[in-house]
């Protein structure tokens, strides 16, 4: 029997999530890997080869790479002419998220109410979601997994408009100076800059999905964080940050926002293509 569109797409989100949790993106492997080569520190060393053999034993076994799996946050970005319901994107977006959380070992970590009672909501869910209008007739869903032991490292900062590109960089380094060994480095930052708070934040999450080559200003950041000497595991070393990705947007000429997303050494990325579009057709 051939399947639905709606149930074919559902499961094909569900399969991307689970198999987020449990296997890195290349990139973020590969740079362990490549940091963990070059090692000359024993314990940096020793908290590489426990992070390896995680990674090794997590995609043998098919269990989540860190007993934290996160919330899921959720960029949808809409082609100008792709075919969409939105409502149906959300419904789409929701119960692939929910049978990911229920069928993949996920851990049960959002609750109810952020300050009274903070009951477990037994899922990962609500998802937290961005939407933006791009060009083309596709439709991409990029998810985070936000473990919120680096998720609350991450930070926003009002510089002041002539800070430059020595303010941006300082703000990032101090952020990630008074994080120290709490994300659990080796850590790869999204970094957004401009817009309003909310919107450098959000650039700040978005950078993880840019491709191409690092940037000087972004070389600048990783090569600053890592002379702080916090190193794998907060045990000193050069090899606190492996990654930088910068974004940034037009924003008011009497501020400069800067925004870091910390996420720590499981850099759990999906990214999700449907070619065309979709209208919330079921076949």
């Amino acid at each position: 029997m051939v399947l639905g569109k709606e149930i074919w797409l559902k499961k094909r989100v569900e399969d991307a999530l689970i198999r987020a949790i449990r296997i890195l993106p290349e990139d973020s492997e590969r740079k362990i890997r490549d940091a963990y080569e070059r090692c000359c520190n024993d314990r940096e060393m020793m908290v590489f080869r426990a992070i390896v053999r995680n990674i090794d034993e997590a995609r043998d076994s098919g269990l989540p790479l860190c007993q934290d799996t996160g919330l899921f946050w959720c960029l949808a970005s809409i082609g100008r002419e792709a075919r969409c319901n939105i409502a149906k994107l959300e419904e789409l977006i929701d119960e692939a998220s929910l049978s990911a959380s229920l069928n993949g070992y996920f851990r049960k970590s959002s609750v109810s109410d952020p300050i009274y009672s903070r009951e477990n909501l037994g899922t990962n869910l609500p998802v937290m979601k961005s939407y933006e209008v791009t060009e083309g007739r596709d439709i991409k869903l990029s998810f985070l997994f936000k473990g919120f032991g680096s998720e609350n490292c991450s930070s926003v900062r009002m510089m002041s408009p002539t800070s430059g590109e020595e303010g941006v960089i300082s703000a990032v380094v101090d952020m990630m100076e008074k994080a120290g060994g709490k994300p659990c480095p080796p850590v790869f930052l999204g970094v957004g800059v401009g817009g309003t708070l909310d919107r450098a934040a959000f650039l700040s999450k978005k950078a993880f999905f840019k491709k191409g080559e690092e940037s000087l200003l972004e070389r600048r950041i990783r090569e600053r964080v890592n002379s702080l000497g916090i190193g794998a595991g907060g045990l000193g070393g050069e090899s606190t940050c492996l990654e930088v990705r910068l974004l940034d947007e037009p924003t008011h000429i009497a501020g400069l926002p800067v925004a870091l997303t910390v996420n720590c050494w499981c850099d759990r990325r999906a990214e999700i293509a449907i070619e065309g579009g979709w209208d919330g057709e079921k076949a």
